[in-house]
């Protein structure tokens, strides 16, 4: 984990240092003169070497200091505290979505193999994964929010409630980009168990189908779907940068949004530092419940 993070920090160090753009000239506009400008420079410590640069800042890291943004004139570390609970109530409605989203398609189509609702859920399946998530945001606002009504079309609430309610569509559309994965996963895992002889044998038994699709096929296919599912959440943190920003929720995606377009040196390293740690741990509780829900690999270890 440690040489992932250190590796996380310096590329995103060079990268923001290395692309073409200058902070000072962002944040002062156009017309601000050359001495205002070396002036800032010189205040935010970019005129020092870049070596230099870099050890202030992973020695700021070590000491718990994150800095402070160039552009909001506050502590990094407040700015995160205060966006990272909406991510993280964004990504853990998602991941909730794809599961109440991928198994009932999954059993159905794994149940009614090769039929007309196992060739539609596939071609639902395929359209979910070429379909682009400012697209899919775009149409559910369009018709949820404008036209039924049912949601609002940005923001996020003053409630519980209405926060709740808010991120519904934001949920919504990186569910659609992720639950396909997961559907195909696990209706495959779920095809191979109801192949096997003991499903056969349990059938033989006079077990009813759906103590078989629920009780061993789907059962079965969930060690698979899980590490997908683990792999699509880590891949949601990174969808939230571009749905945060689409529905105006003040979540870390959008800070780091706004970090990029202002060249806010702390913001963007810190933010992605912490994506990096959430995706870190995310992968980590994978592999723990894959190796729960496993005993071949329980075994082994």
């Amino acid at each position: 984990m440690i040489p992932v993070l250190i590796g996380v920090v310096t590329v995103t160090f060079l990268l923001m240092h290395l692309t073409p753009g200058d902070p000072a000239l962002a944040y002062l506009g156009q017309k601000a003169g050359p001495e205002a400008l070396a002036a800032l420079r010189h205040a935010w410590g970019l005129d020092r070497p870049l070596w230099v640069q870099y050890l202030q800042f992973a020695g700021g890291l070590l000491r718990g200091d994150f800095g402070t943004s160039m552009y909001f004139k506050q502590p990094t570390a407040e700015l995160i505290s205060a966006r990272l609970p909406v991510t993280l109530e964004l990504t853990a409605m998602t991941a909730v979505l794809i599961v109440v989203i991928a198994v009932p398609a999954a059993t159905l189509a794994a149940a009614r193999q090769g039929r007309a609702a196992d060739s539609l859920l596939q071609l639902g399946a395929s359209a979910g994964l070429g379909m682009p998530q400012f697209w899919v945001a775009s149409m559910l606002v369009l018709v949820l929010s404008l036209q039924l009504g049912l949601f609002p079309a940005a923001g996020y609430g003053d409630t519980p409630l209405s926060q709740f309610v808010s991120l519904i569509l934001p949920a919504l559309t990186l569910a659609i980009s992720a639950a396909p994965l997961v559907f195909r996963s696990l209706r495959s895992s779920m095809i191979d168990a109801l192949d096997s002889e003991y499903v056969a044998f349990a059938e033989a038994k006079g077990l009813r189908r759906f103590r078989v699709l629920s009780g061993y096929a789907l059962r079965n296919g969930a060690i698979s779907a899980v590490t997908i599912l683990g792999v699509n959440v880590g891949a949601i943190i990174g969808g939230t940068l571009v749905v945060e920003s689409v529905f105006s929720l003040p979540g870390l995606g959008s800070l780091m949004m706004q970090g990029i377009l202002n060249r806010d040196f702390p913001v963007v390293q810190c933010t992605t530092l912490v994506f990096a740690v959430l995706v870190v741990l995310i992968y980590l509780g994978t592999d723990i419940l894959h190796r729960l829900l496993d005993p071949r690999v329980r075994n082994a270890a």
